[in-house]
């Protein structure tokens, strides 16, 4: 049975990776799978196998806090998120799926490879498919059929995440390939480079820099000065040639932003950028109206149309769903509250990250060393990723964009404790007293929840 759980969490994991931007329903069949493959694993090892410890509860936690908050705020709004087609309905219940699948795979955790290999093809297939309809078929922004923005954000981060096996593991996947696995590394890296040009998303150029530096900061404590340079320039050169395609958006989009602030200086707020600015701004009033609670899911946009009638944002602000910001639309809908949960989502990981990062190099083995290094810098880059994208855009209402966060961030936990811990490596010490008690409330959480939806 141990077999069976650890083959379907890798099989599951590779697909969730390699196909999340290829079929459309990806980002929804594939984690319902994990789950019902995850409460399989707990009933058949119910008594645990592996004691969770300190930081494997704070990773639960957060996830909890930042569900039981967006639930509570759909209680007393008695709404639900609607997102484009009603894809986003069961969003605020996915986090608590993720610590489900998070507590399993803890017990009976992927293969590693699993996890390079879905990142690999994933690059790729994204790469692949926005060359193919922006050269081929001739569109501007491909996105698969997809909002643009999570599109080529995420084929950004899996091309970022290609590059960590060079940085920190030298290519070592898998010796017998060398040079062929090094070759496909790099051309992921620059597929999901490509697919994040040709998708037109401003948001992730700005954040691209802050994934590279810290690429650049990792390969220095492992590749020679030389190789990083000229890692560095190989990226430069790569961006600005992508940059320079013939007929590609980046020229054109960075010269209609520029366009775009100069017409809302001048007071014209109804071009694409004027009217994200616009939501910010409404989205910074209703902070200061409810800065607690927020206004709640649906009561949000009431009040934001009622303002809007009264003359006082652009009419354009009332066609979106959300307020192109996770940061604000967070404080917005469920106040300081909600924005304390969306911080801990973000701040905790990626704390607890750079902390096994830290203590890597207290492991005796240096193969196990540079792969608890290579998954603390893994989620280190979706953290900061996630955190960059959500400034200008609402990526955690996203299904797509949730989705790709909580599956991106349960797999690479579970994998940098696997290498921790093969090698007995101790991160927080267990809490024999806790870990019960959280077992106990989490099964009842899960209970409310399924009865409140049916």
């Amino acid at each position: 049975m141990i077999r069976f759980c650890r083959f379907s969490a890798s099989i599951l994991l590779f697909s969730f990776l390699a196909f999340l931007l290829v079929f459309q329903s990806a980002y929804a069949v594939l984690p319902v799978l994990a789950v019902v493959a995850a409460l399989l694993c707990l009933v058949e090892f119910q008594r645990g196998h592996a004691r969770l410890a300190g930081d494997d509860l704070a990773m639960l936690l957060v996830l909890l806090c930042f569900s039981m908050v967006w639930l509570a705020d759909v209680w007393r709004a008695g709404q639900w998120p609607v997102g484009a087609g009603g894809e986003g309905r069961w969003l605020p219940v996915w986090p608590l799926l993720a610590a489900l699948v998070l507590r399993a795979w803890r017990y009976v955790p992927p293969a590693a490879s699993a996890w390079w290999w879905g990142v690999v093809v994933g690059a790729l297939c994204a790469g692949g498919i926005a060359a193919h309809e922006h050269f081929w078929l001739g569109r501007w922004r491909p996105d698969n059929g997809m909002n643009a923005i999570p599109f080529g954000n995420i084929a950004l981060l899996l091309g970022s995440l290609s590059l960590v096996p060079l940085v920190s593991l030298r290519g070592g996947l898998s010796p017998r390939f060398g040079v062929w696995l090094n070759a496909a590394l790099v051309l992921a890296a620059f597929s999901g480079l490509l697919a994040s040009v040709l998708s037109g998303t401003r948001g992730g150029w700005v954040v691209f820099p802050a994934l590279a530096f810290l690429l650049c900061a990792a390969a220095l404590t492992s590749l020679p000065r030389g190789r990083v340079v000229a890692l560095v320039a190989v990226l430069m050169m790569a961006l600005l040639a992508m940059a320079f395609l013939p007929r590609g958006p980046v020229s054109a989009r960075v010269g209609q932003g520029v366009e775009n602030l100069q017409e809302y200086a001048q007071g014209d707020a109804g071009s694409s950028l004027g009217v994200r600015l616009e939501m910010w701004r409404a989205g910074w009033h209703l902070v200061q109206e409810k800065p607690l609670l927020g206004w709640g899911e649906g009561k949000l946009e009431a009040q934001r149309d009622e303002w809007v009638a009264e003359g006082r944002f652009n009419r354009g602000i009332s066609q979106y769903d959300q307020l192109h910001s996770d940061t604000v639309d967070t404080l917005a809908r469920r106040g300081i509250v909600g924005g304390l949960s969306l911080f801990a989502l973000y701040l905790v990981p990626l704390g607890l990250f750079w902390r096994y990062w830290r203590r890597a190099g207290h492991a005796g083995n240096e193969a196990v060393r540079r792969e608890m290094r290579a998954f603390a810098l893994c989620g280190a880059l979706v953290v900061v990723g996630f955190m960059g994208f959500g400034l200008s855009q609402s990526m955690l209402r996203d299904p797509r964009g949730l989705a790709g966060f909580l599956g991106l961030l349960v797999a690479c936990w579970c994998l940098l404790k696997r290498a921790a811990e093969s090698q007995a490596y101790v991160g927080l010490r267990p809490s024999a007293s806790l870990c019960p008690w959280v077992n106990t409330t989490y099964e009842w959480m899960v209970c409310f929840v399924v009865c409140r939806s049916n």
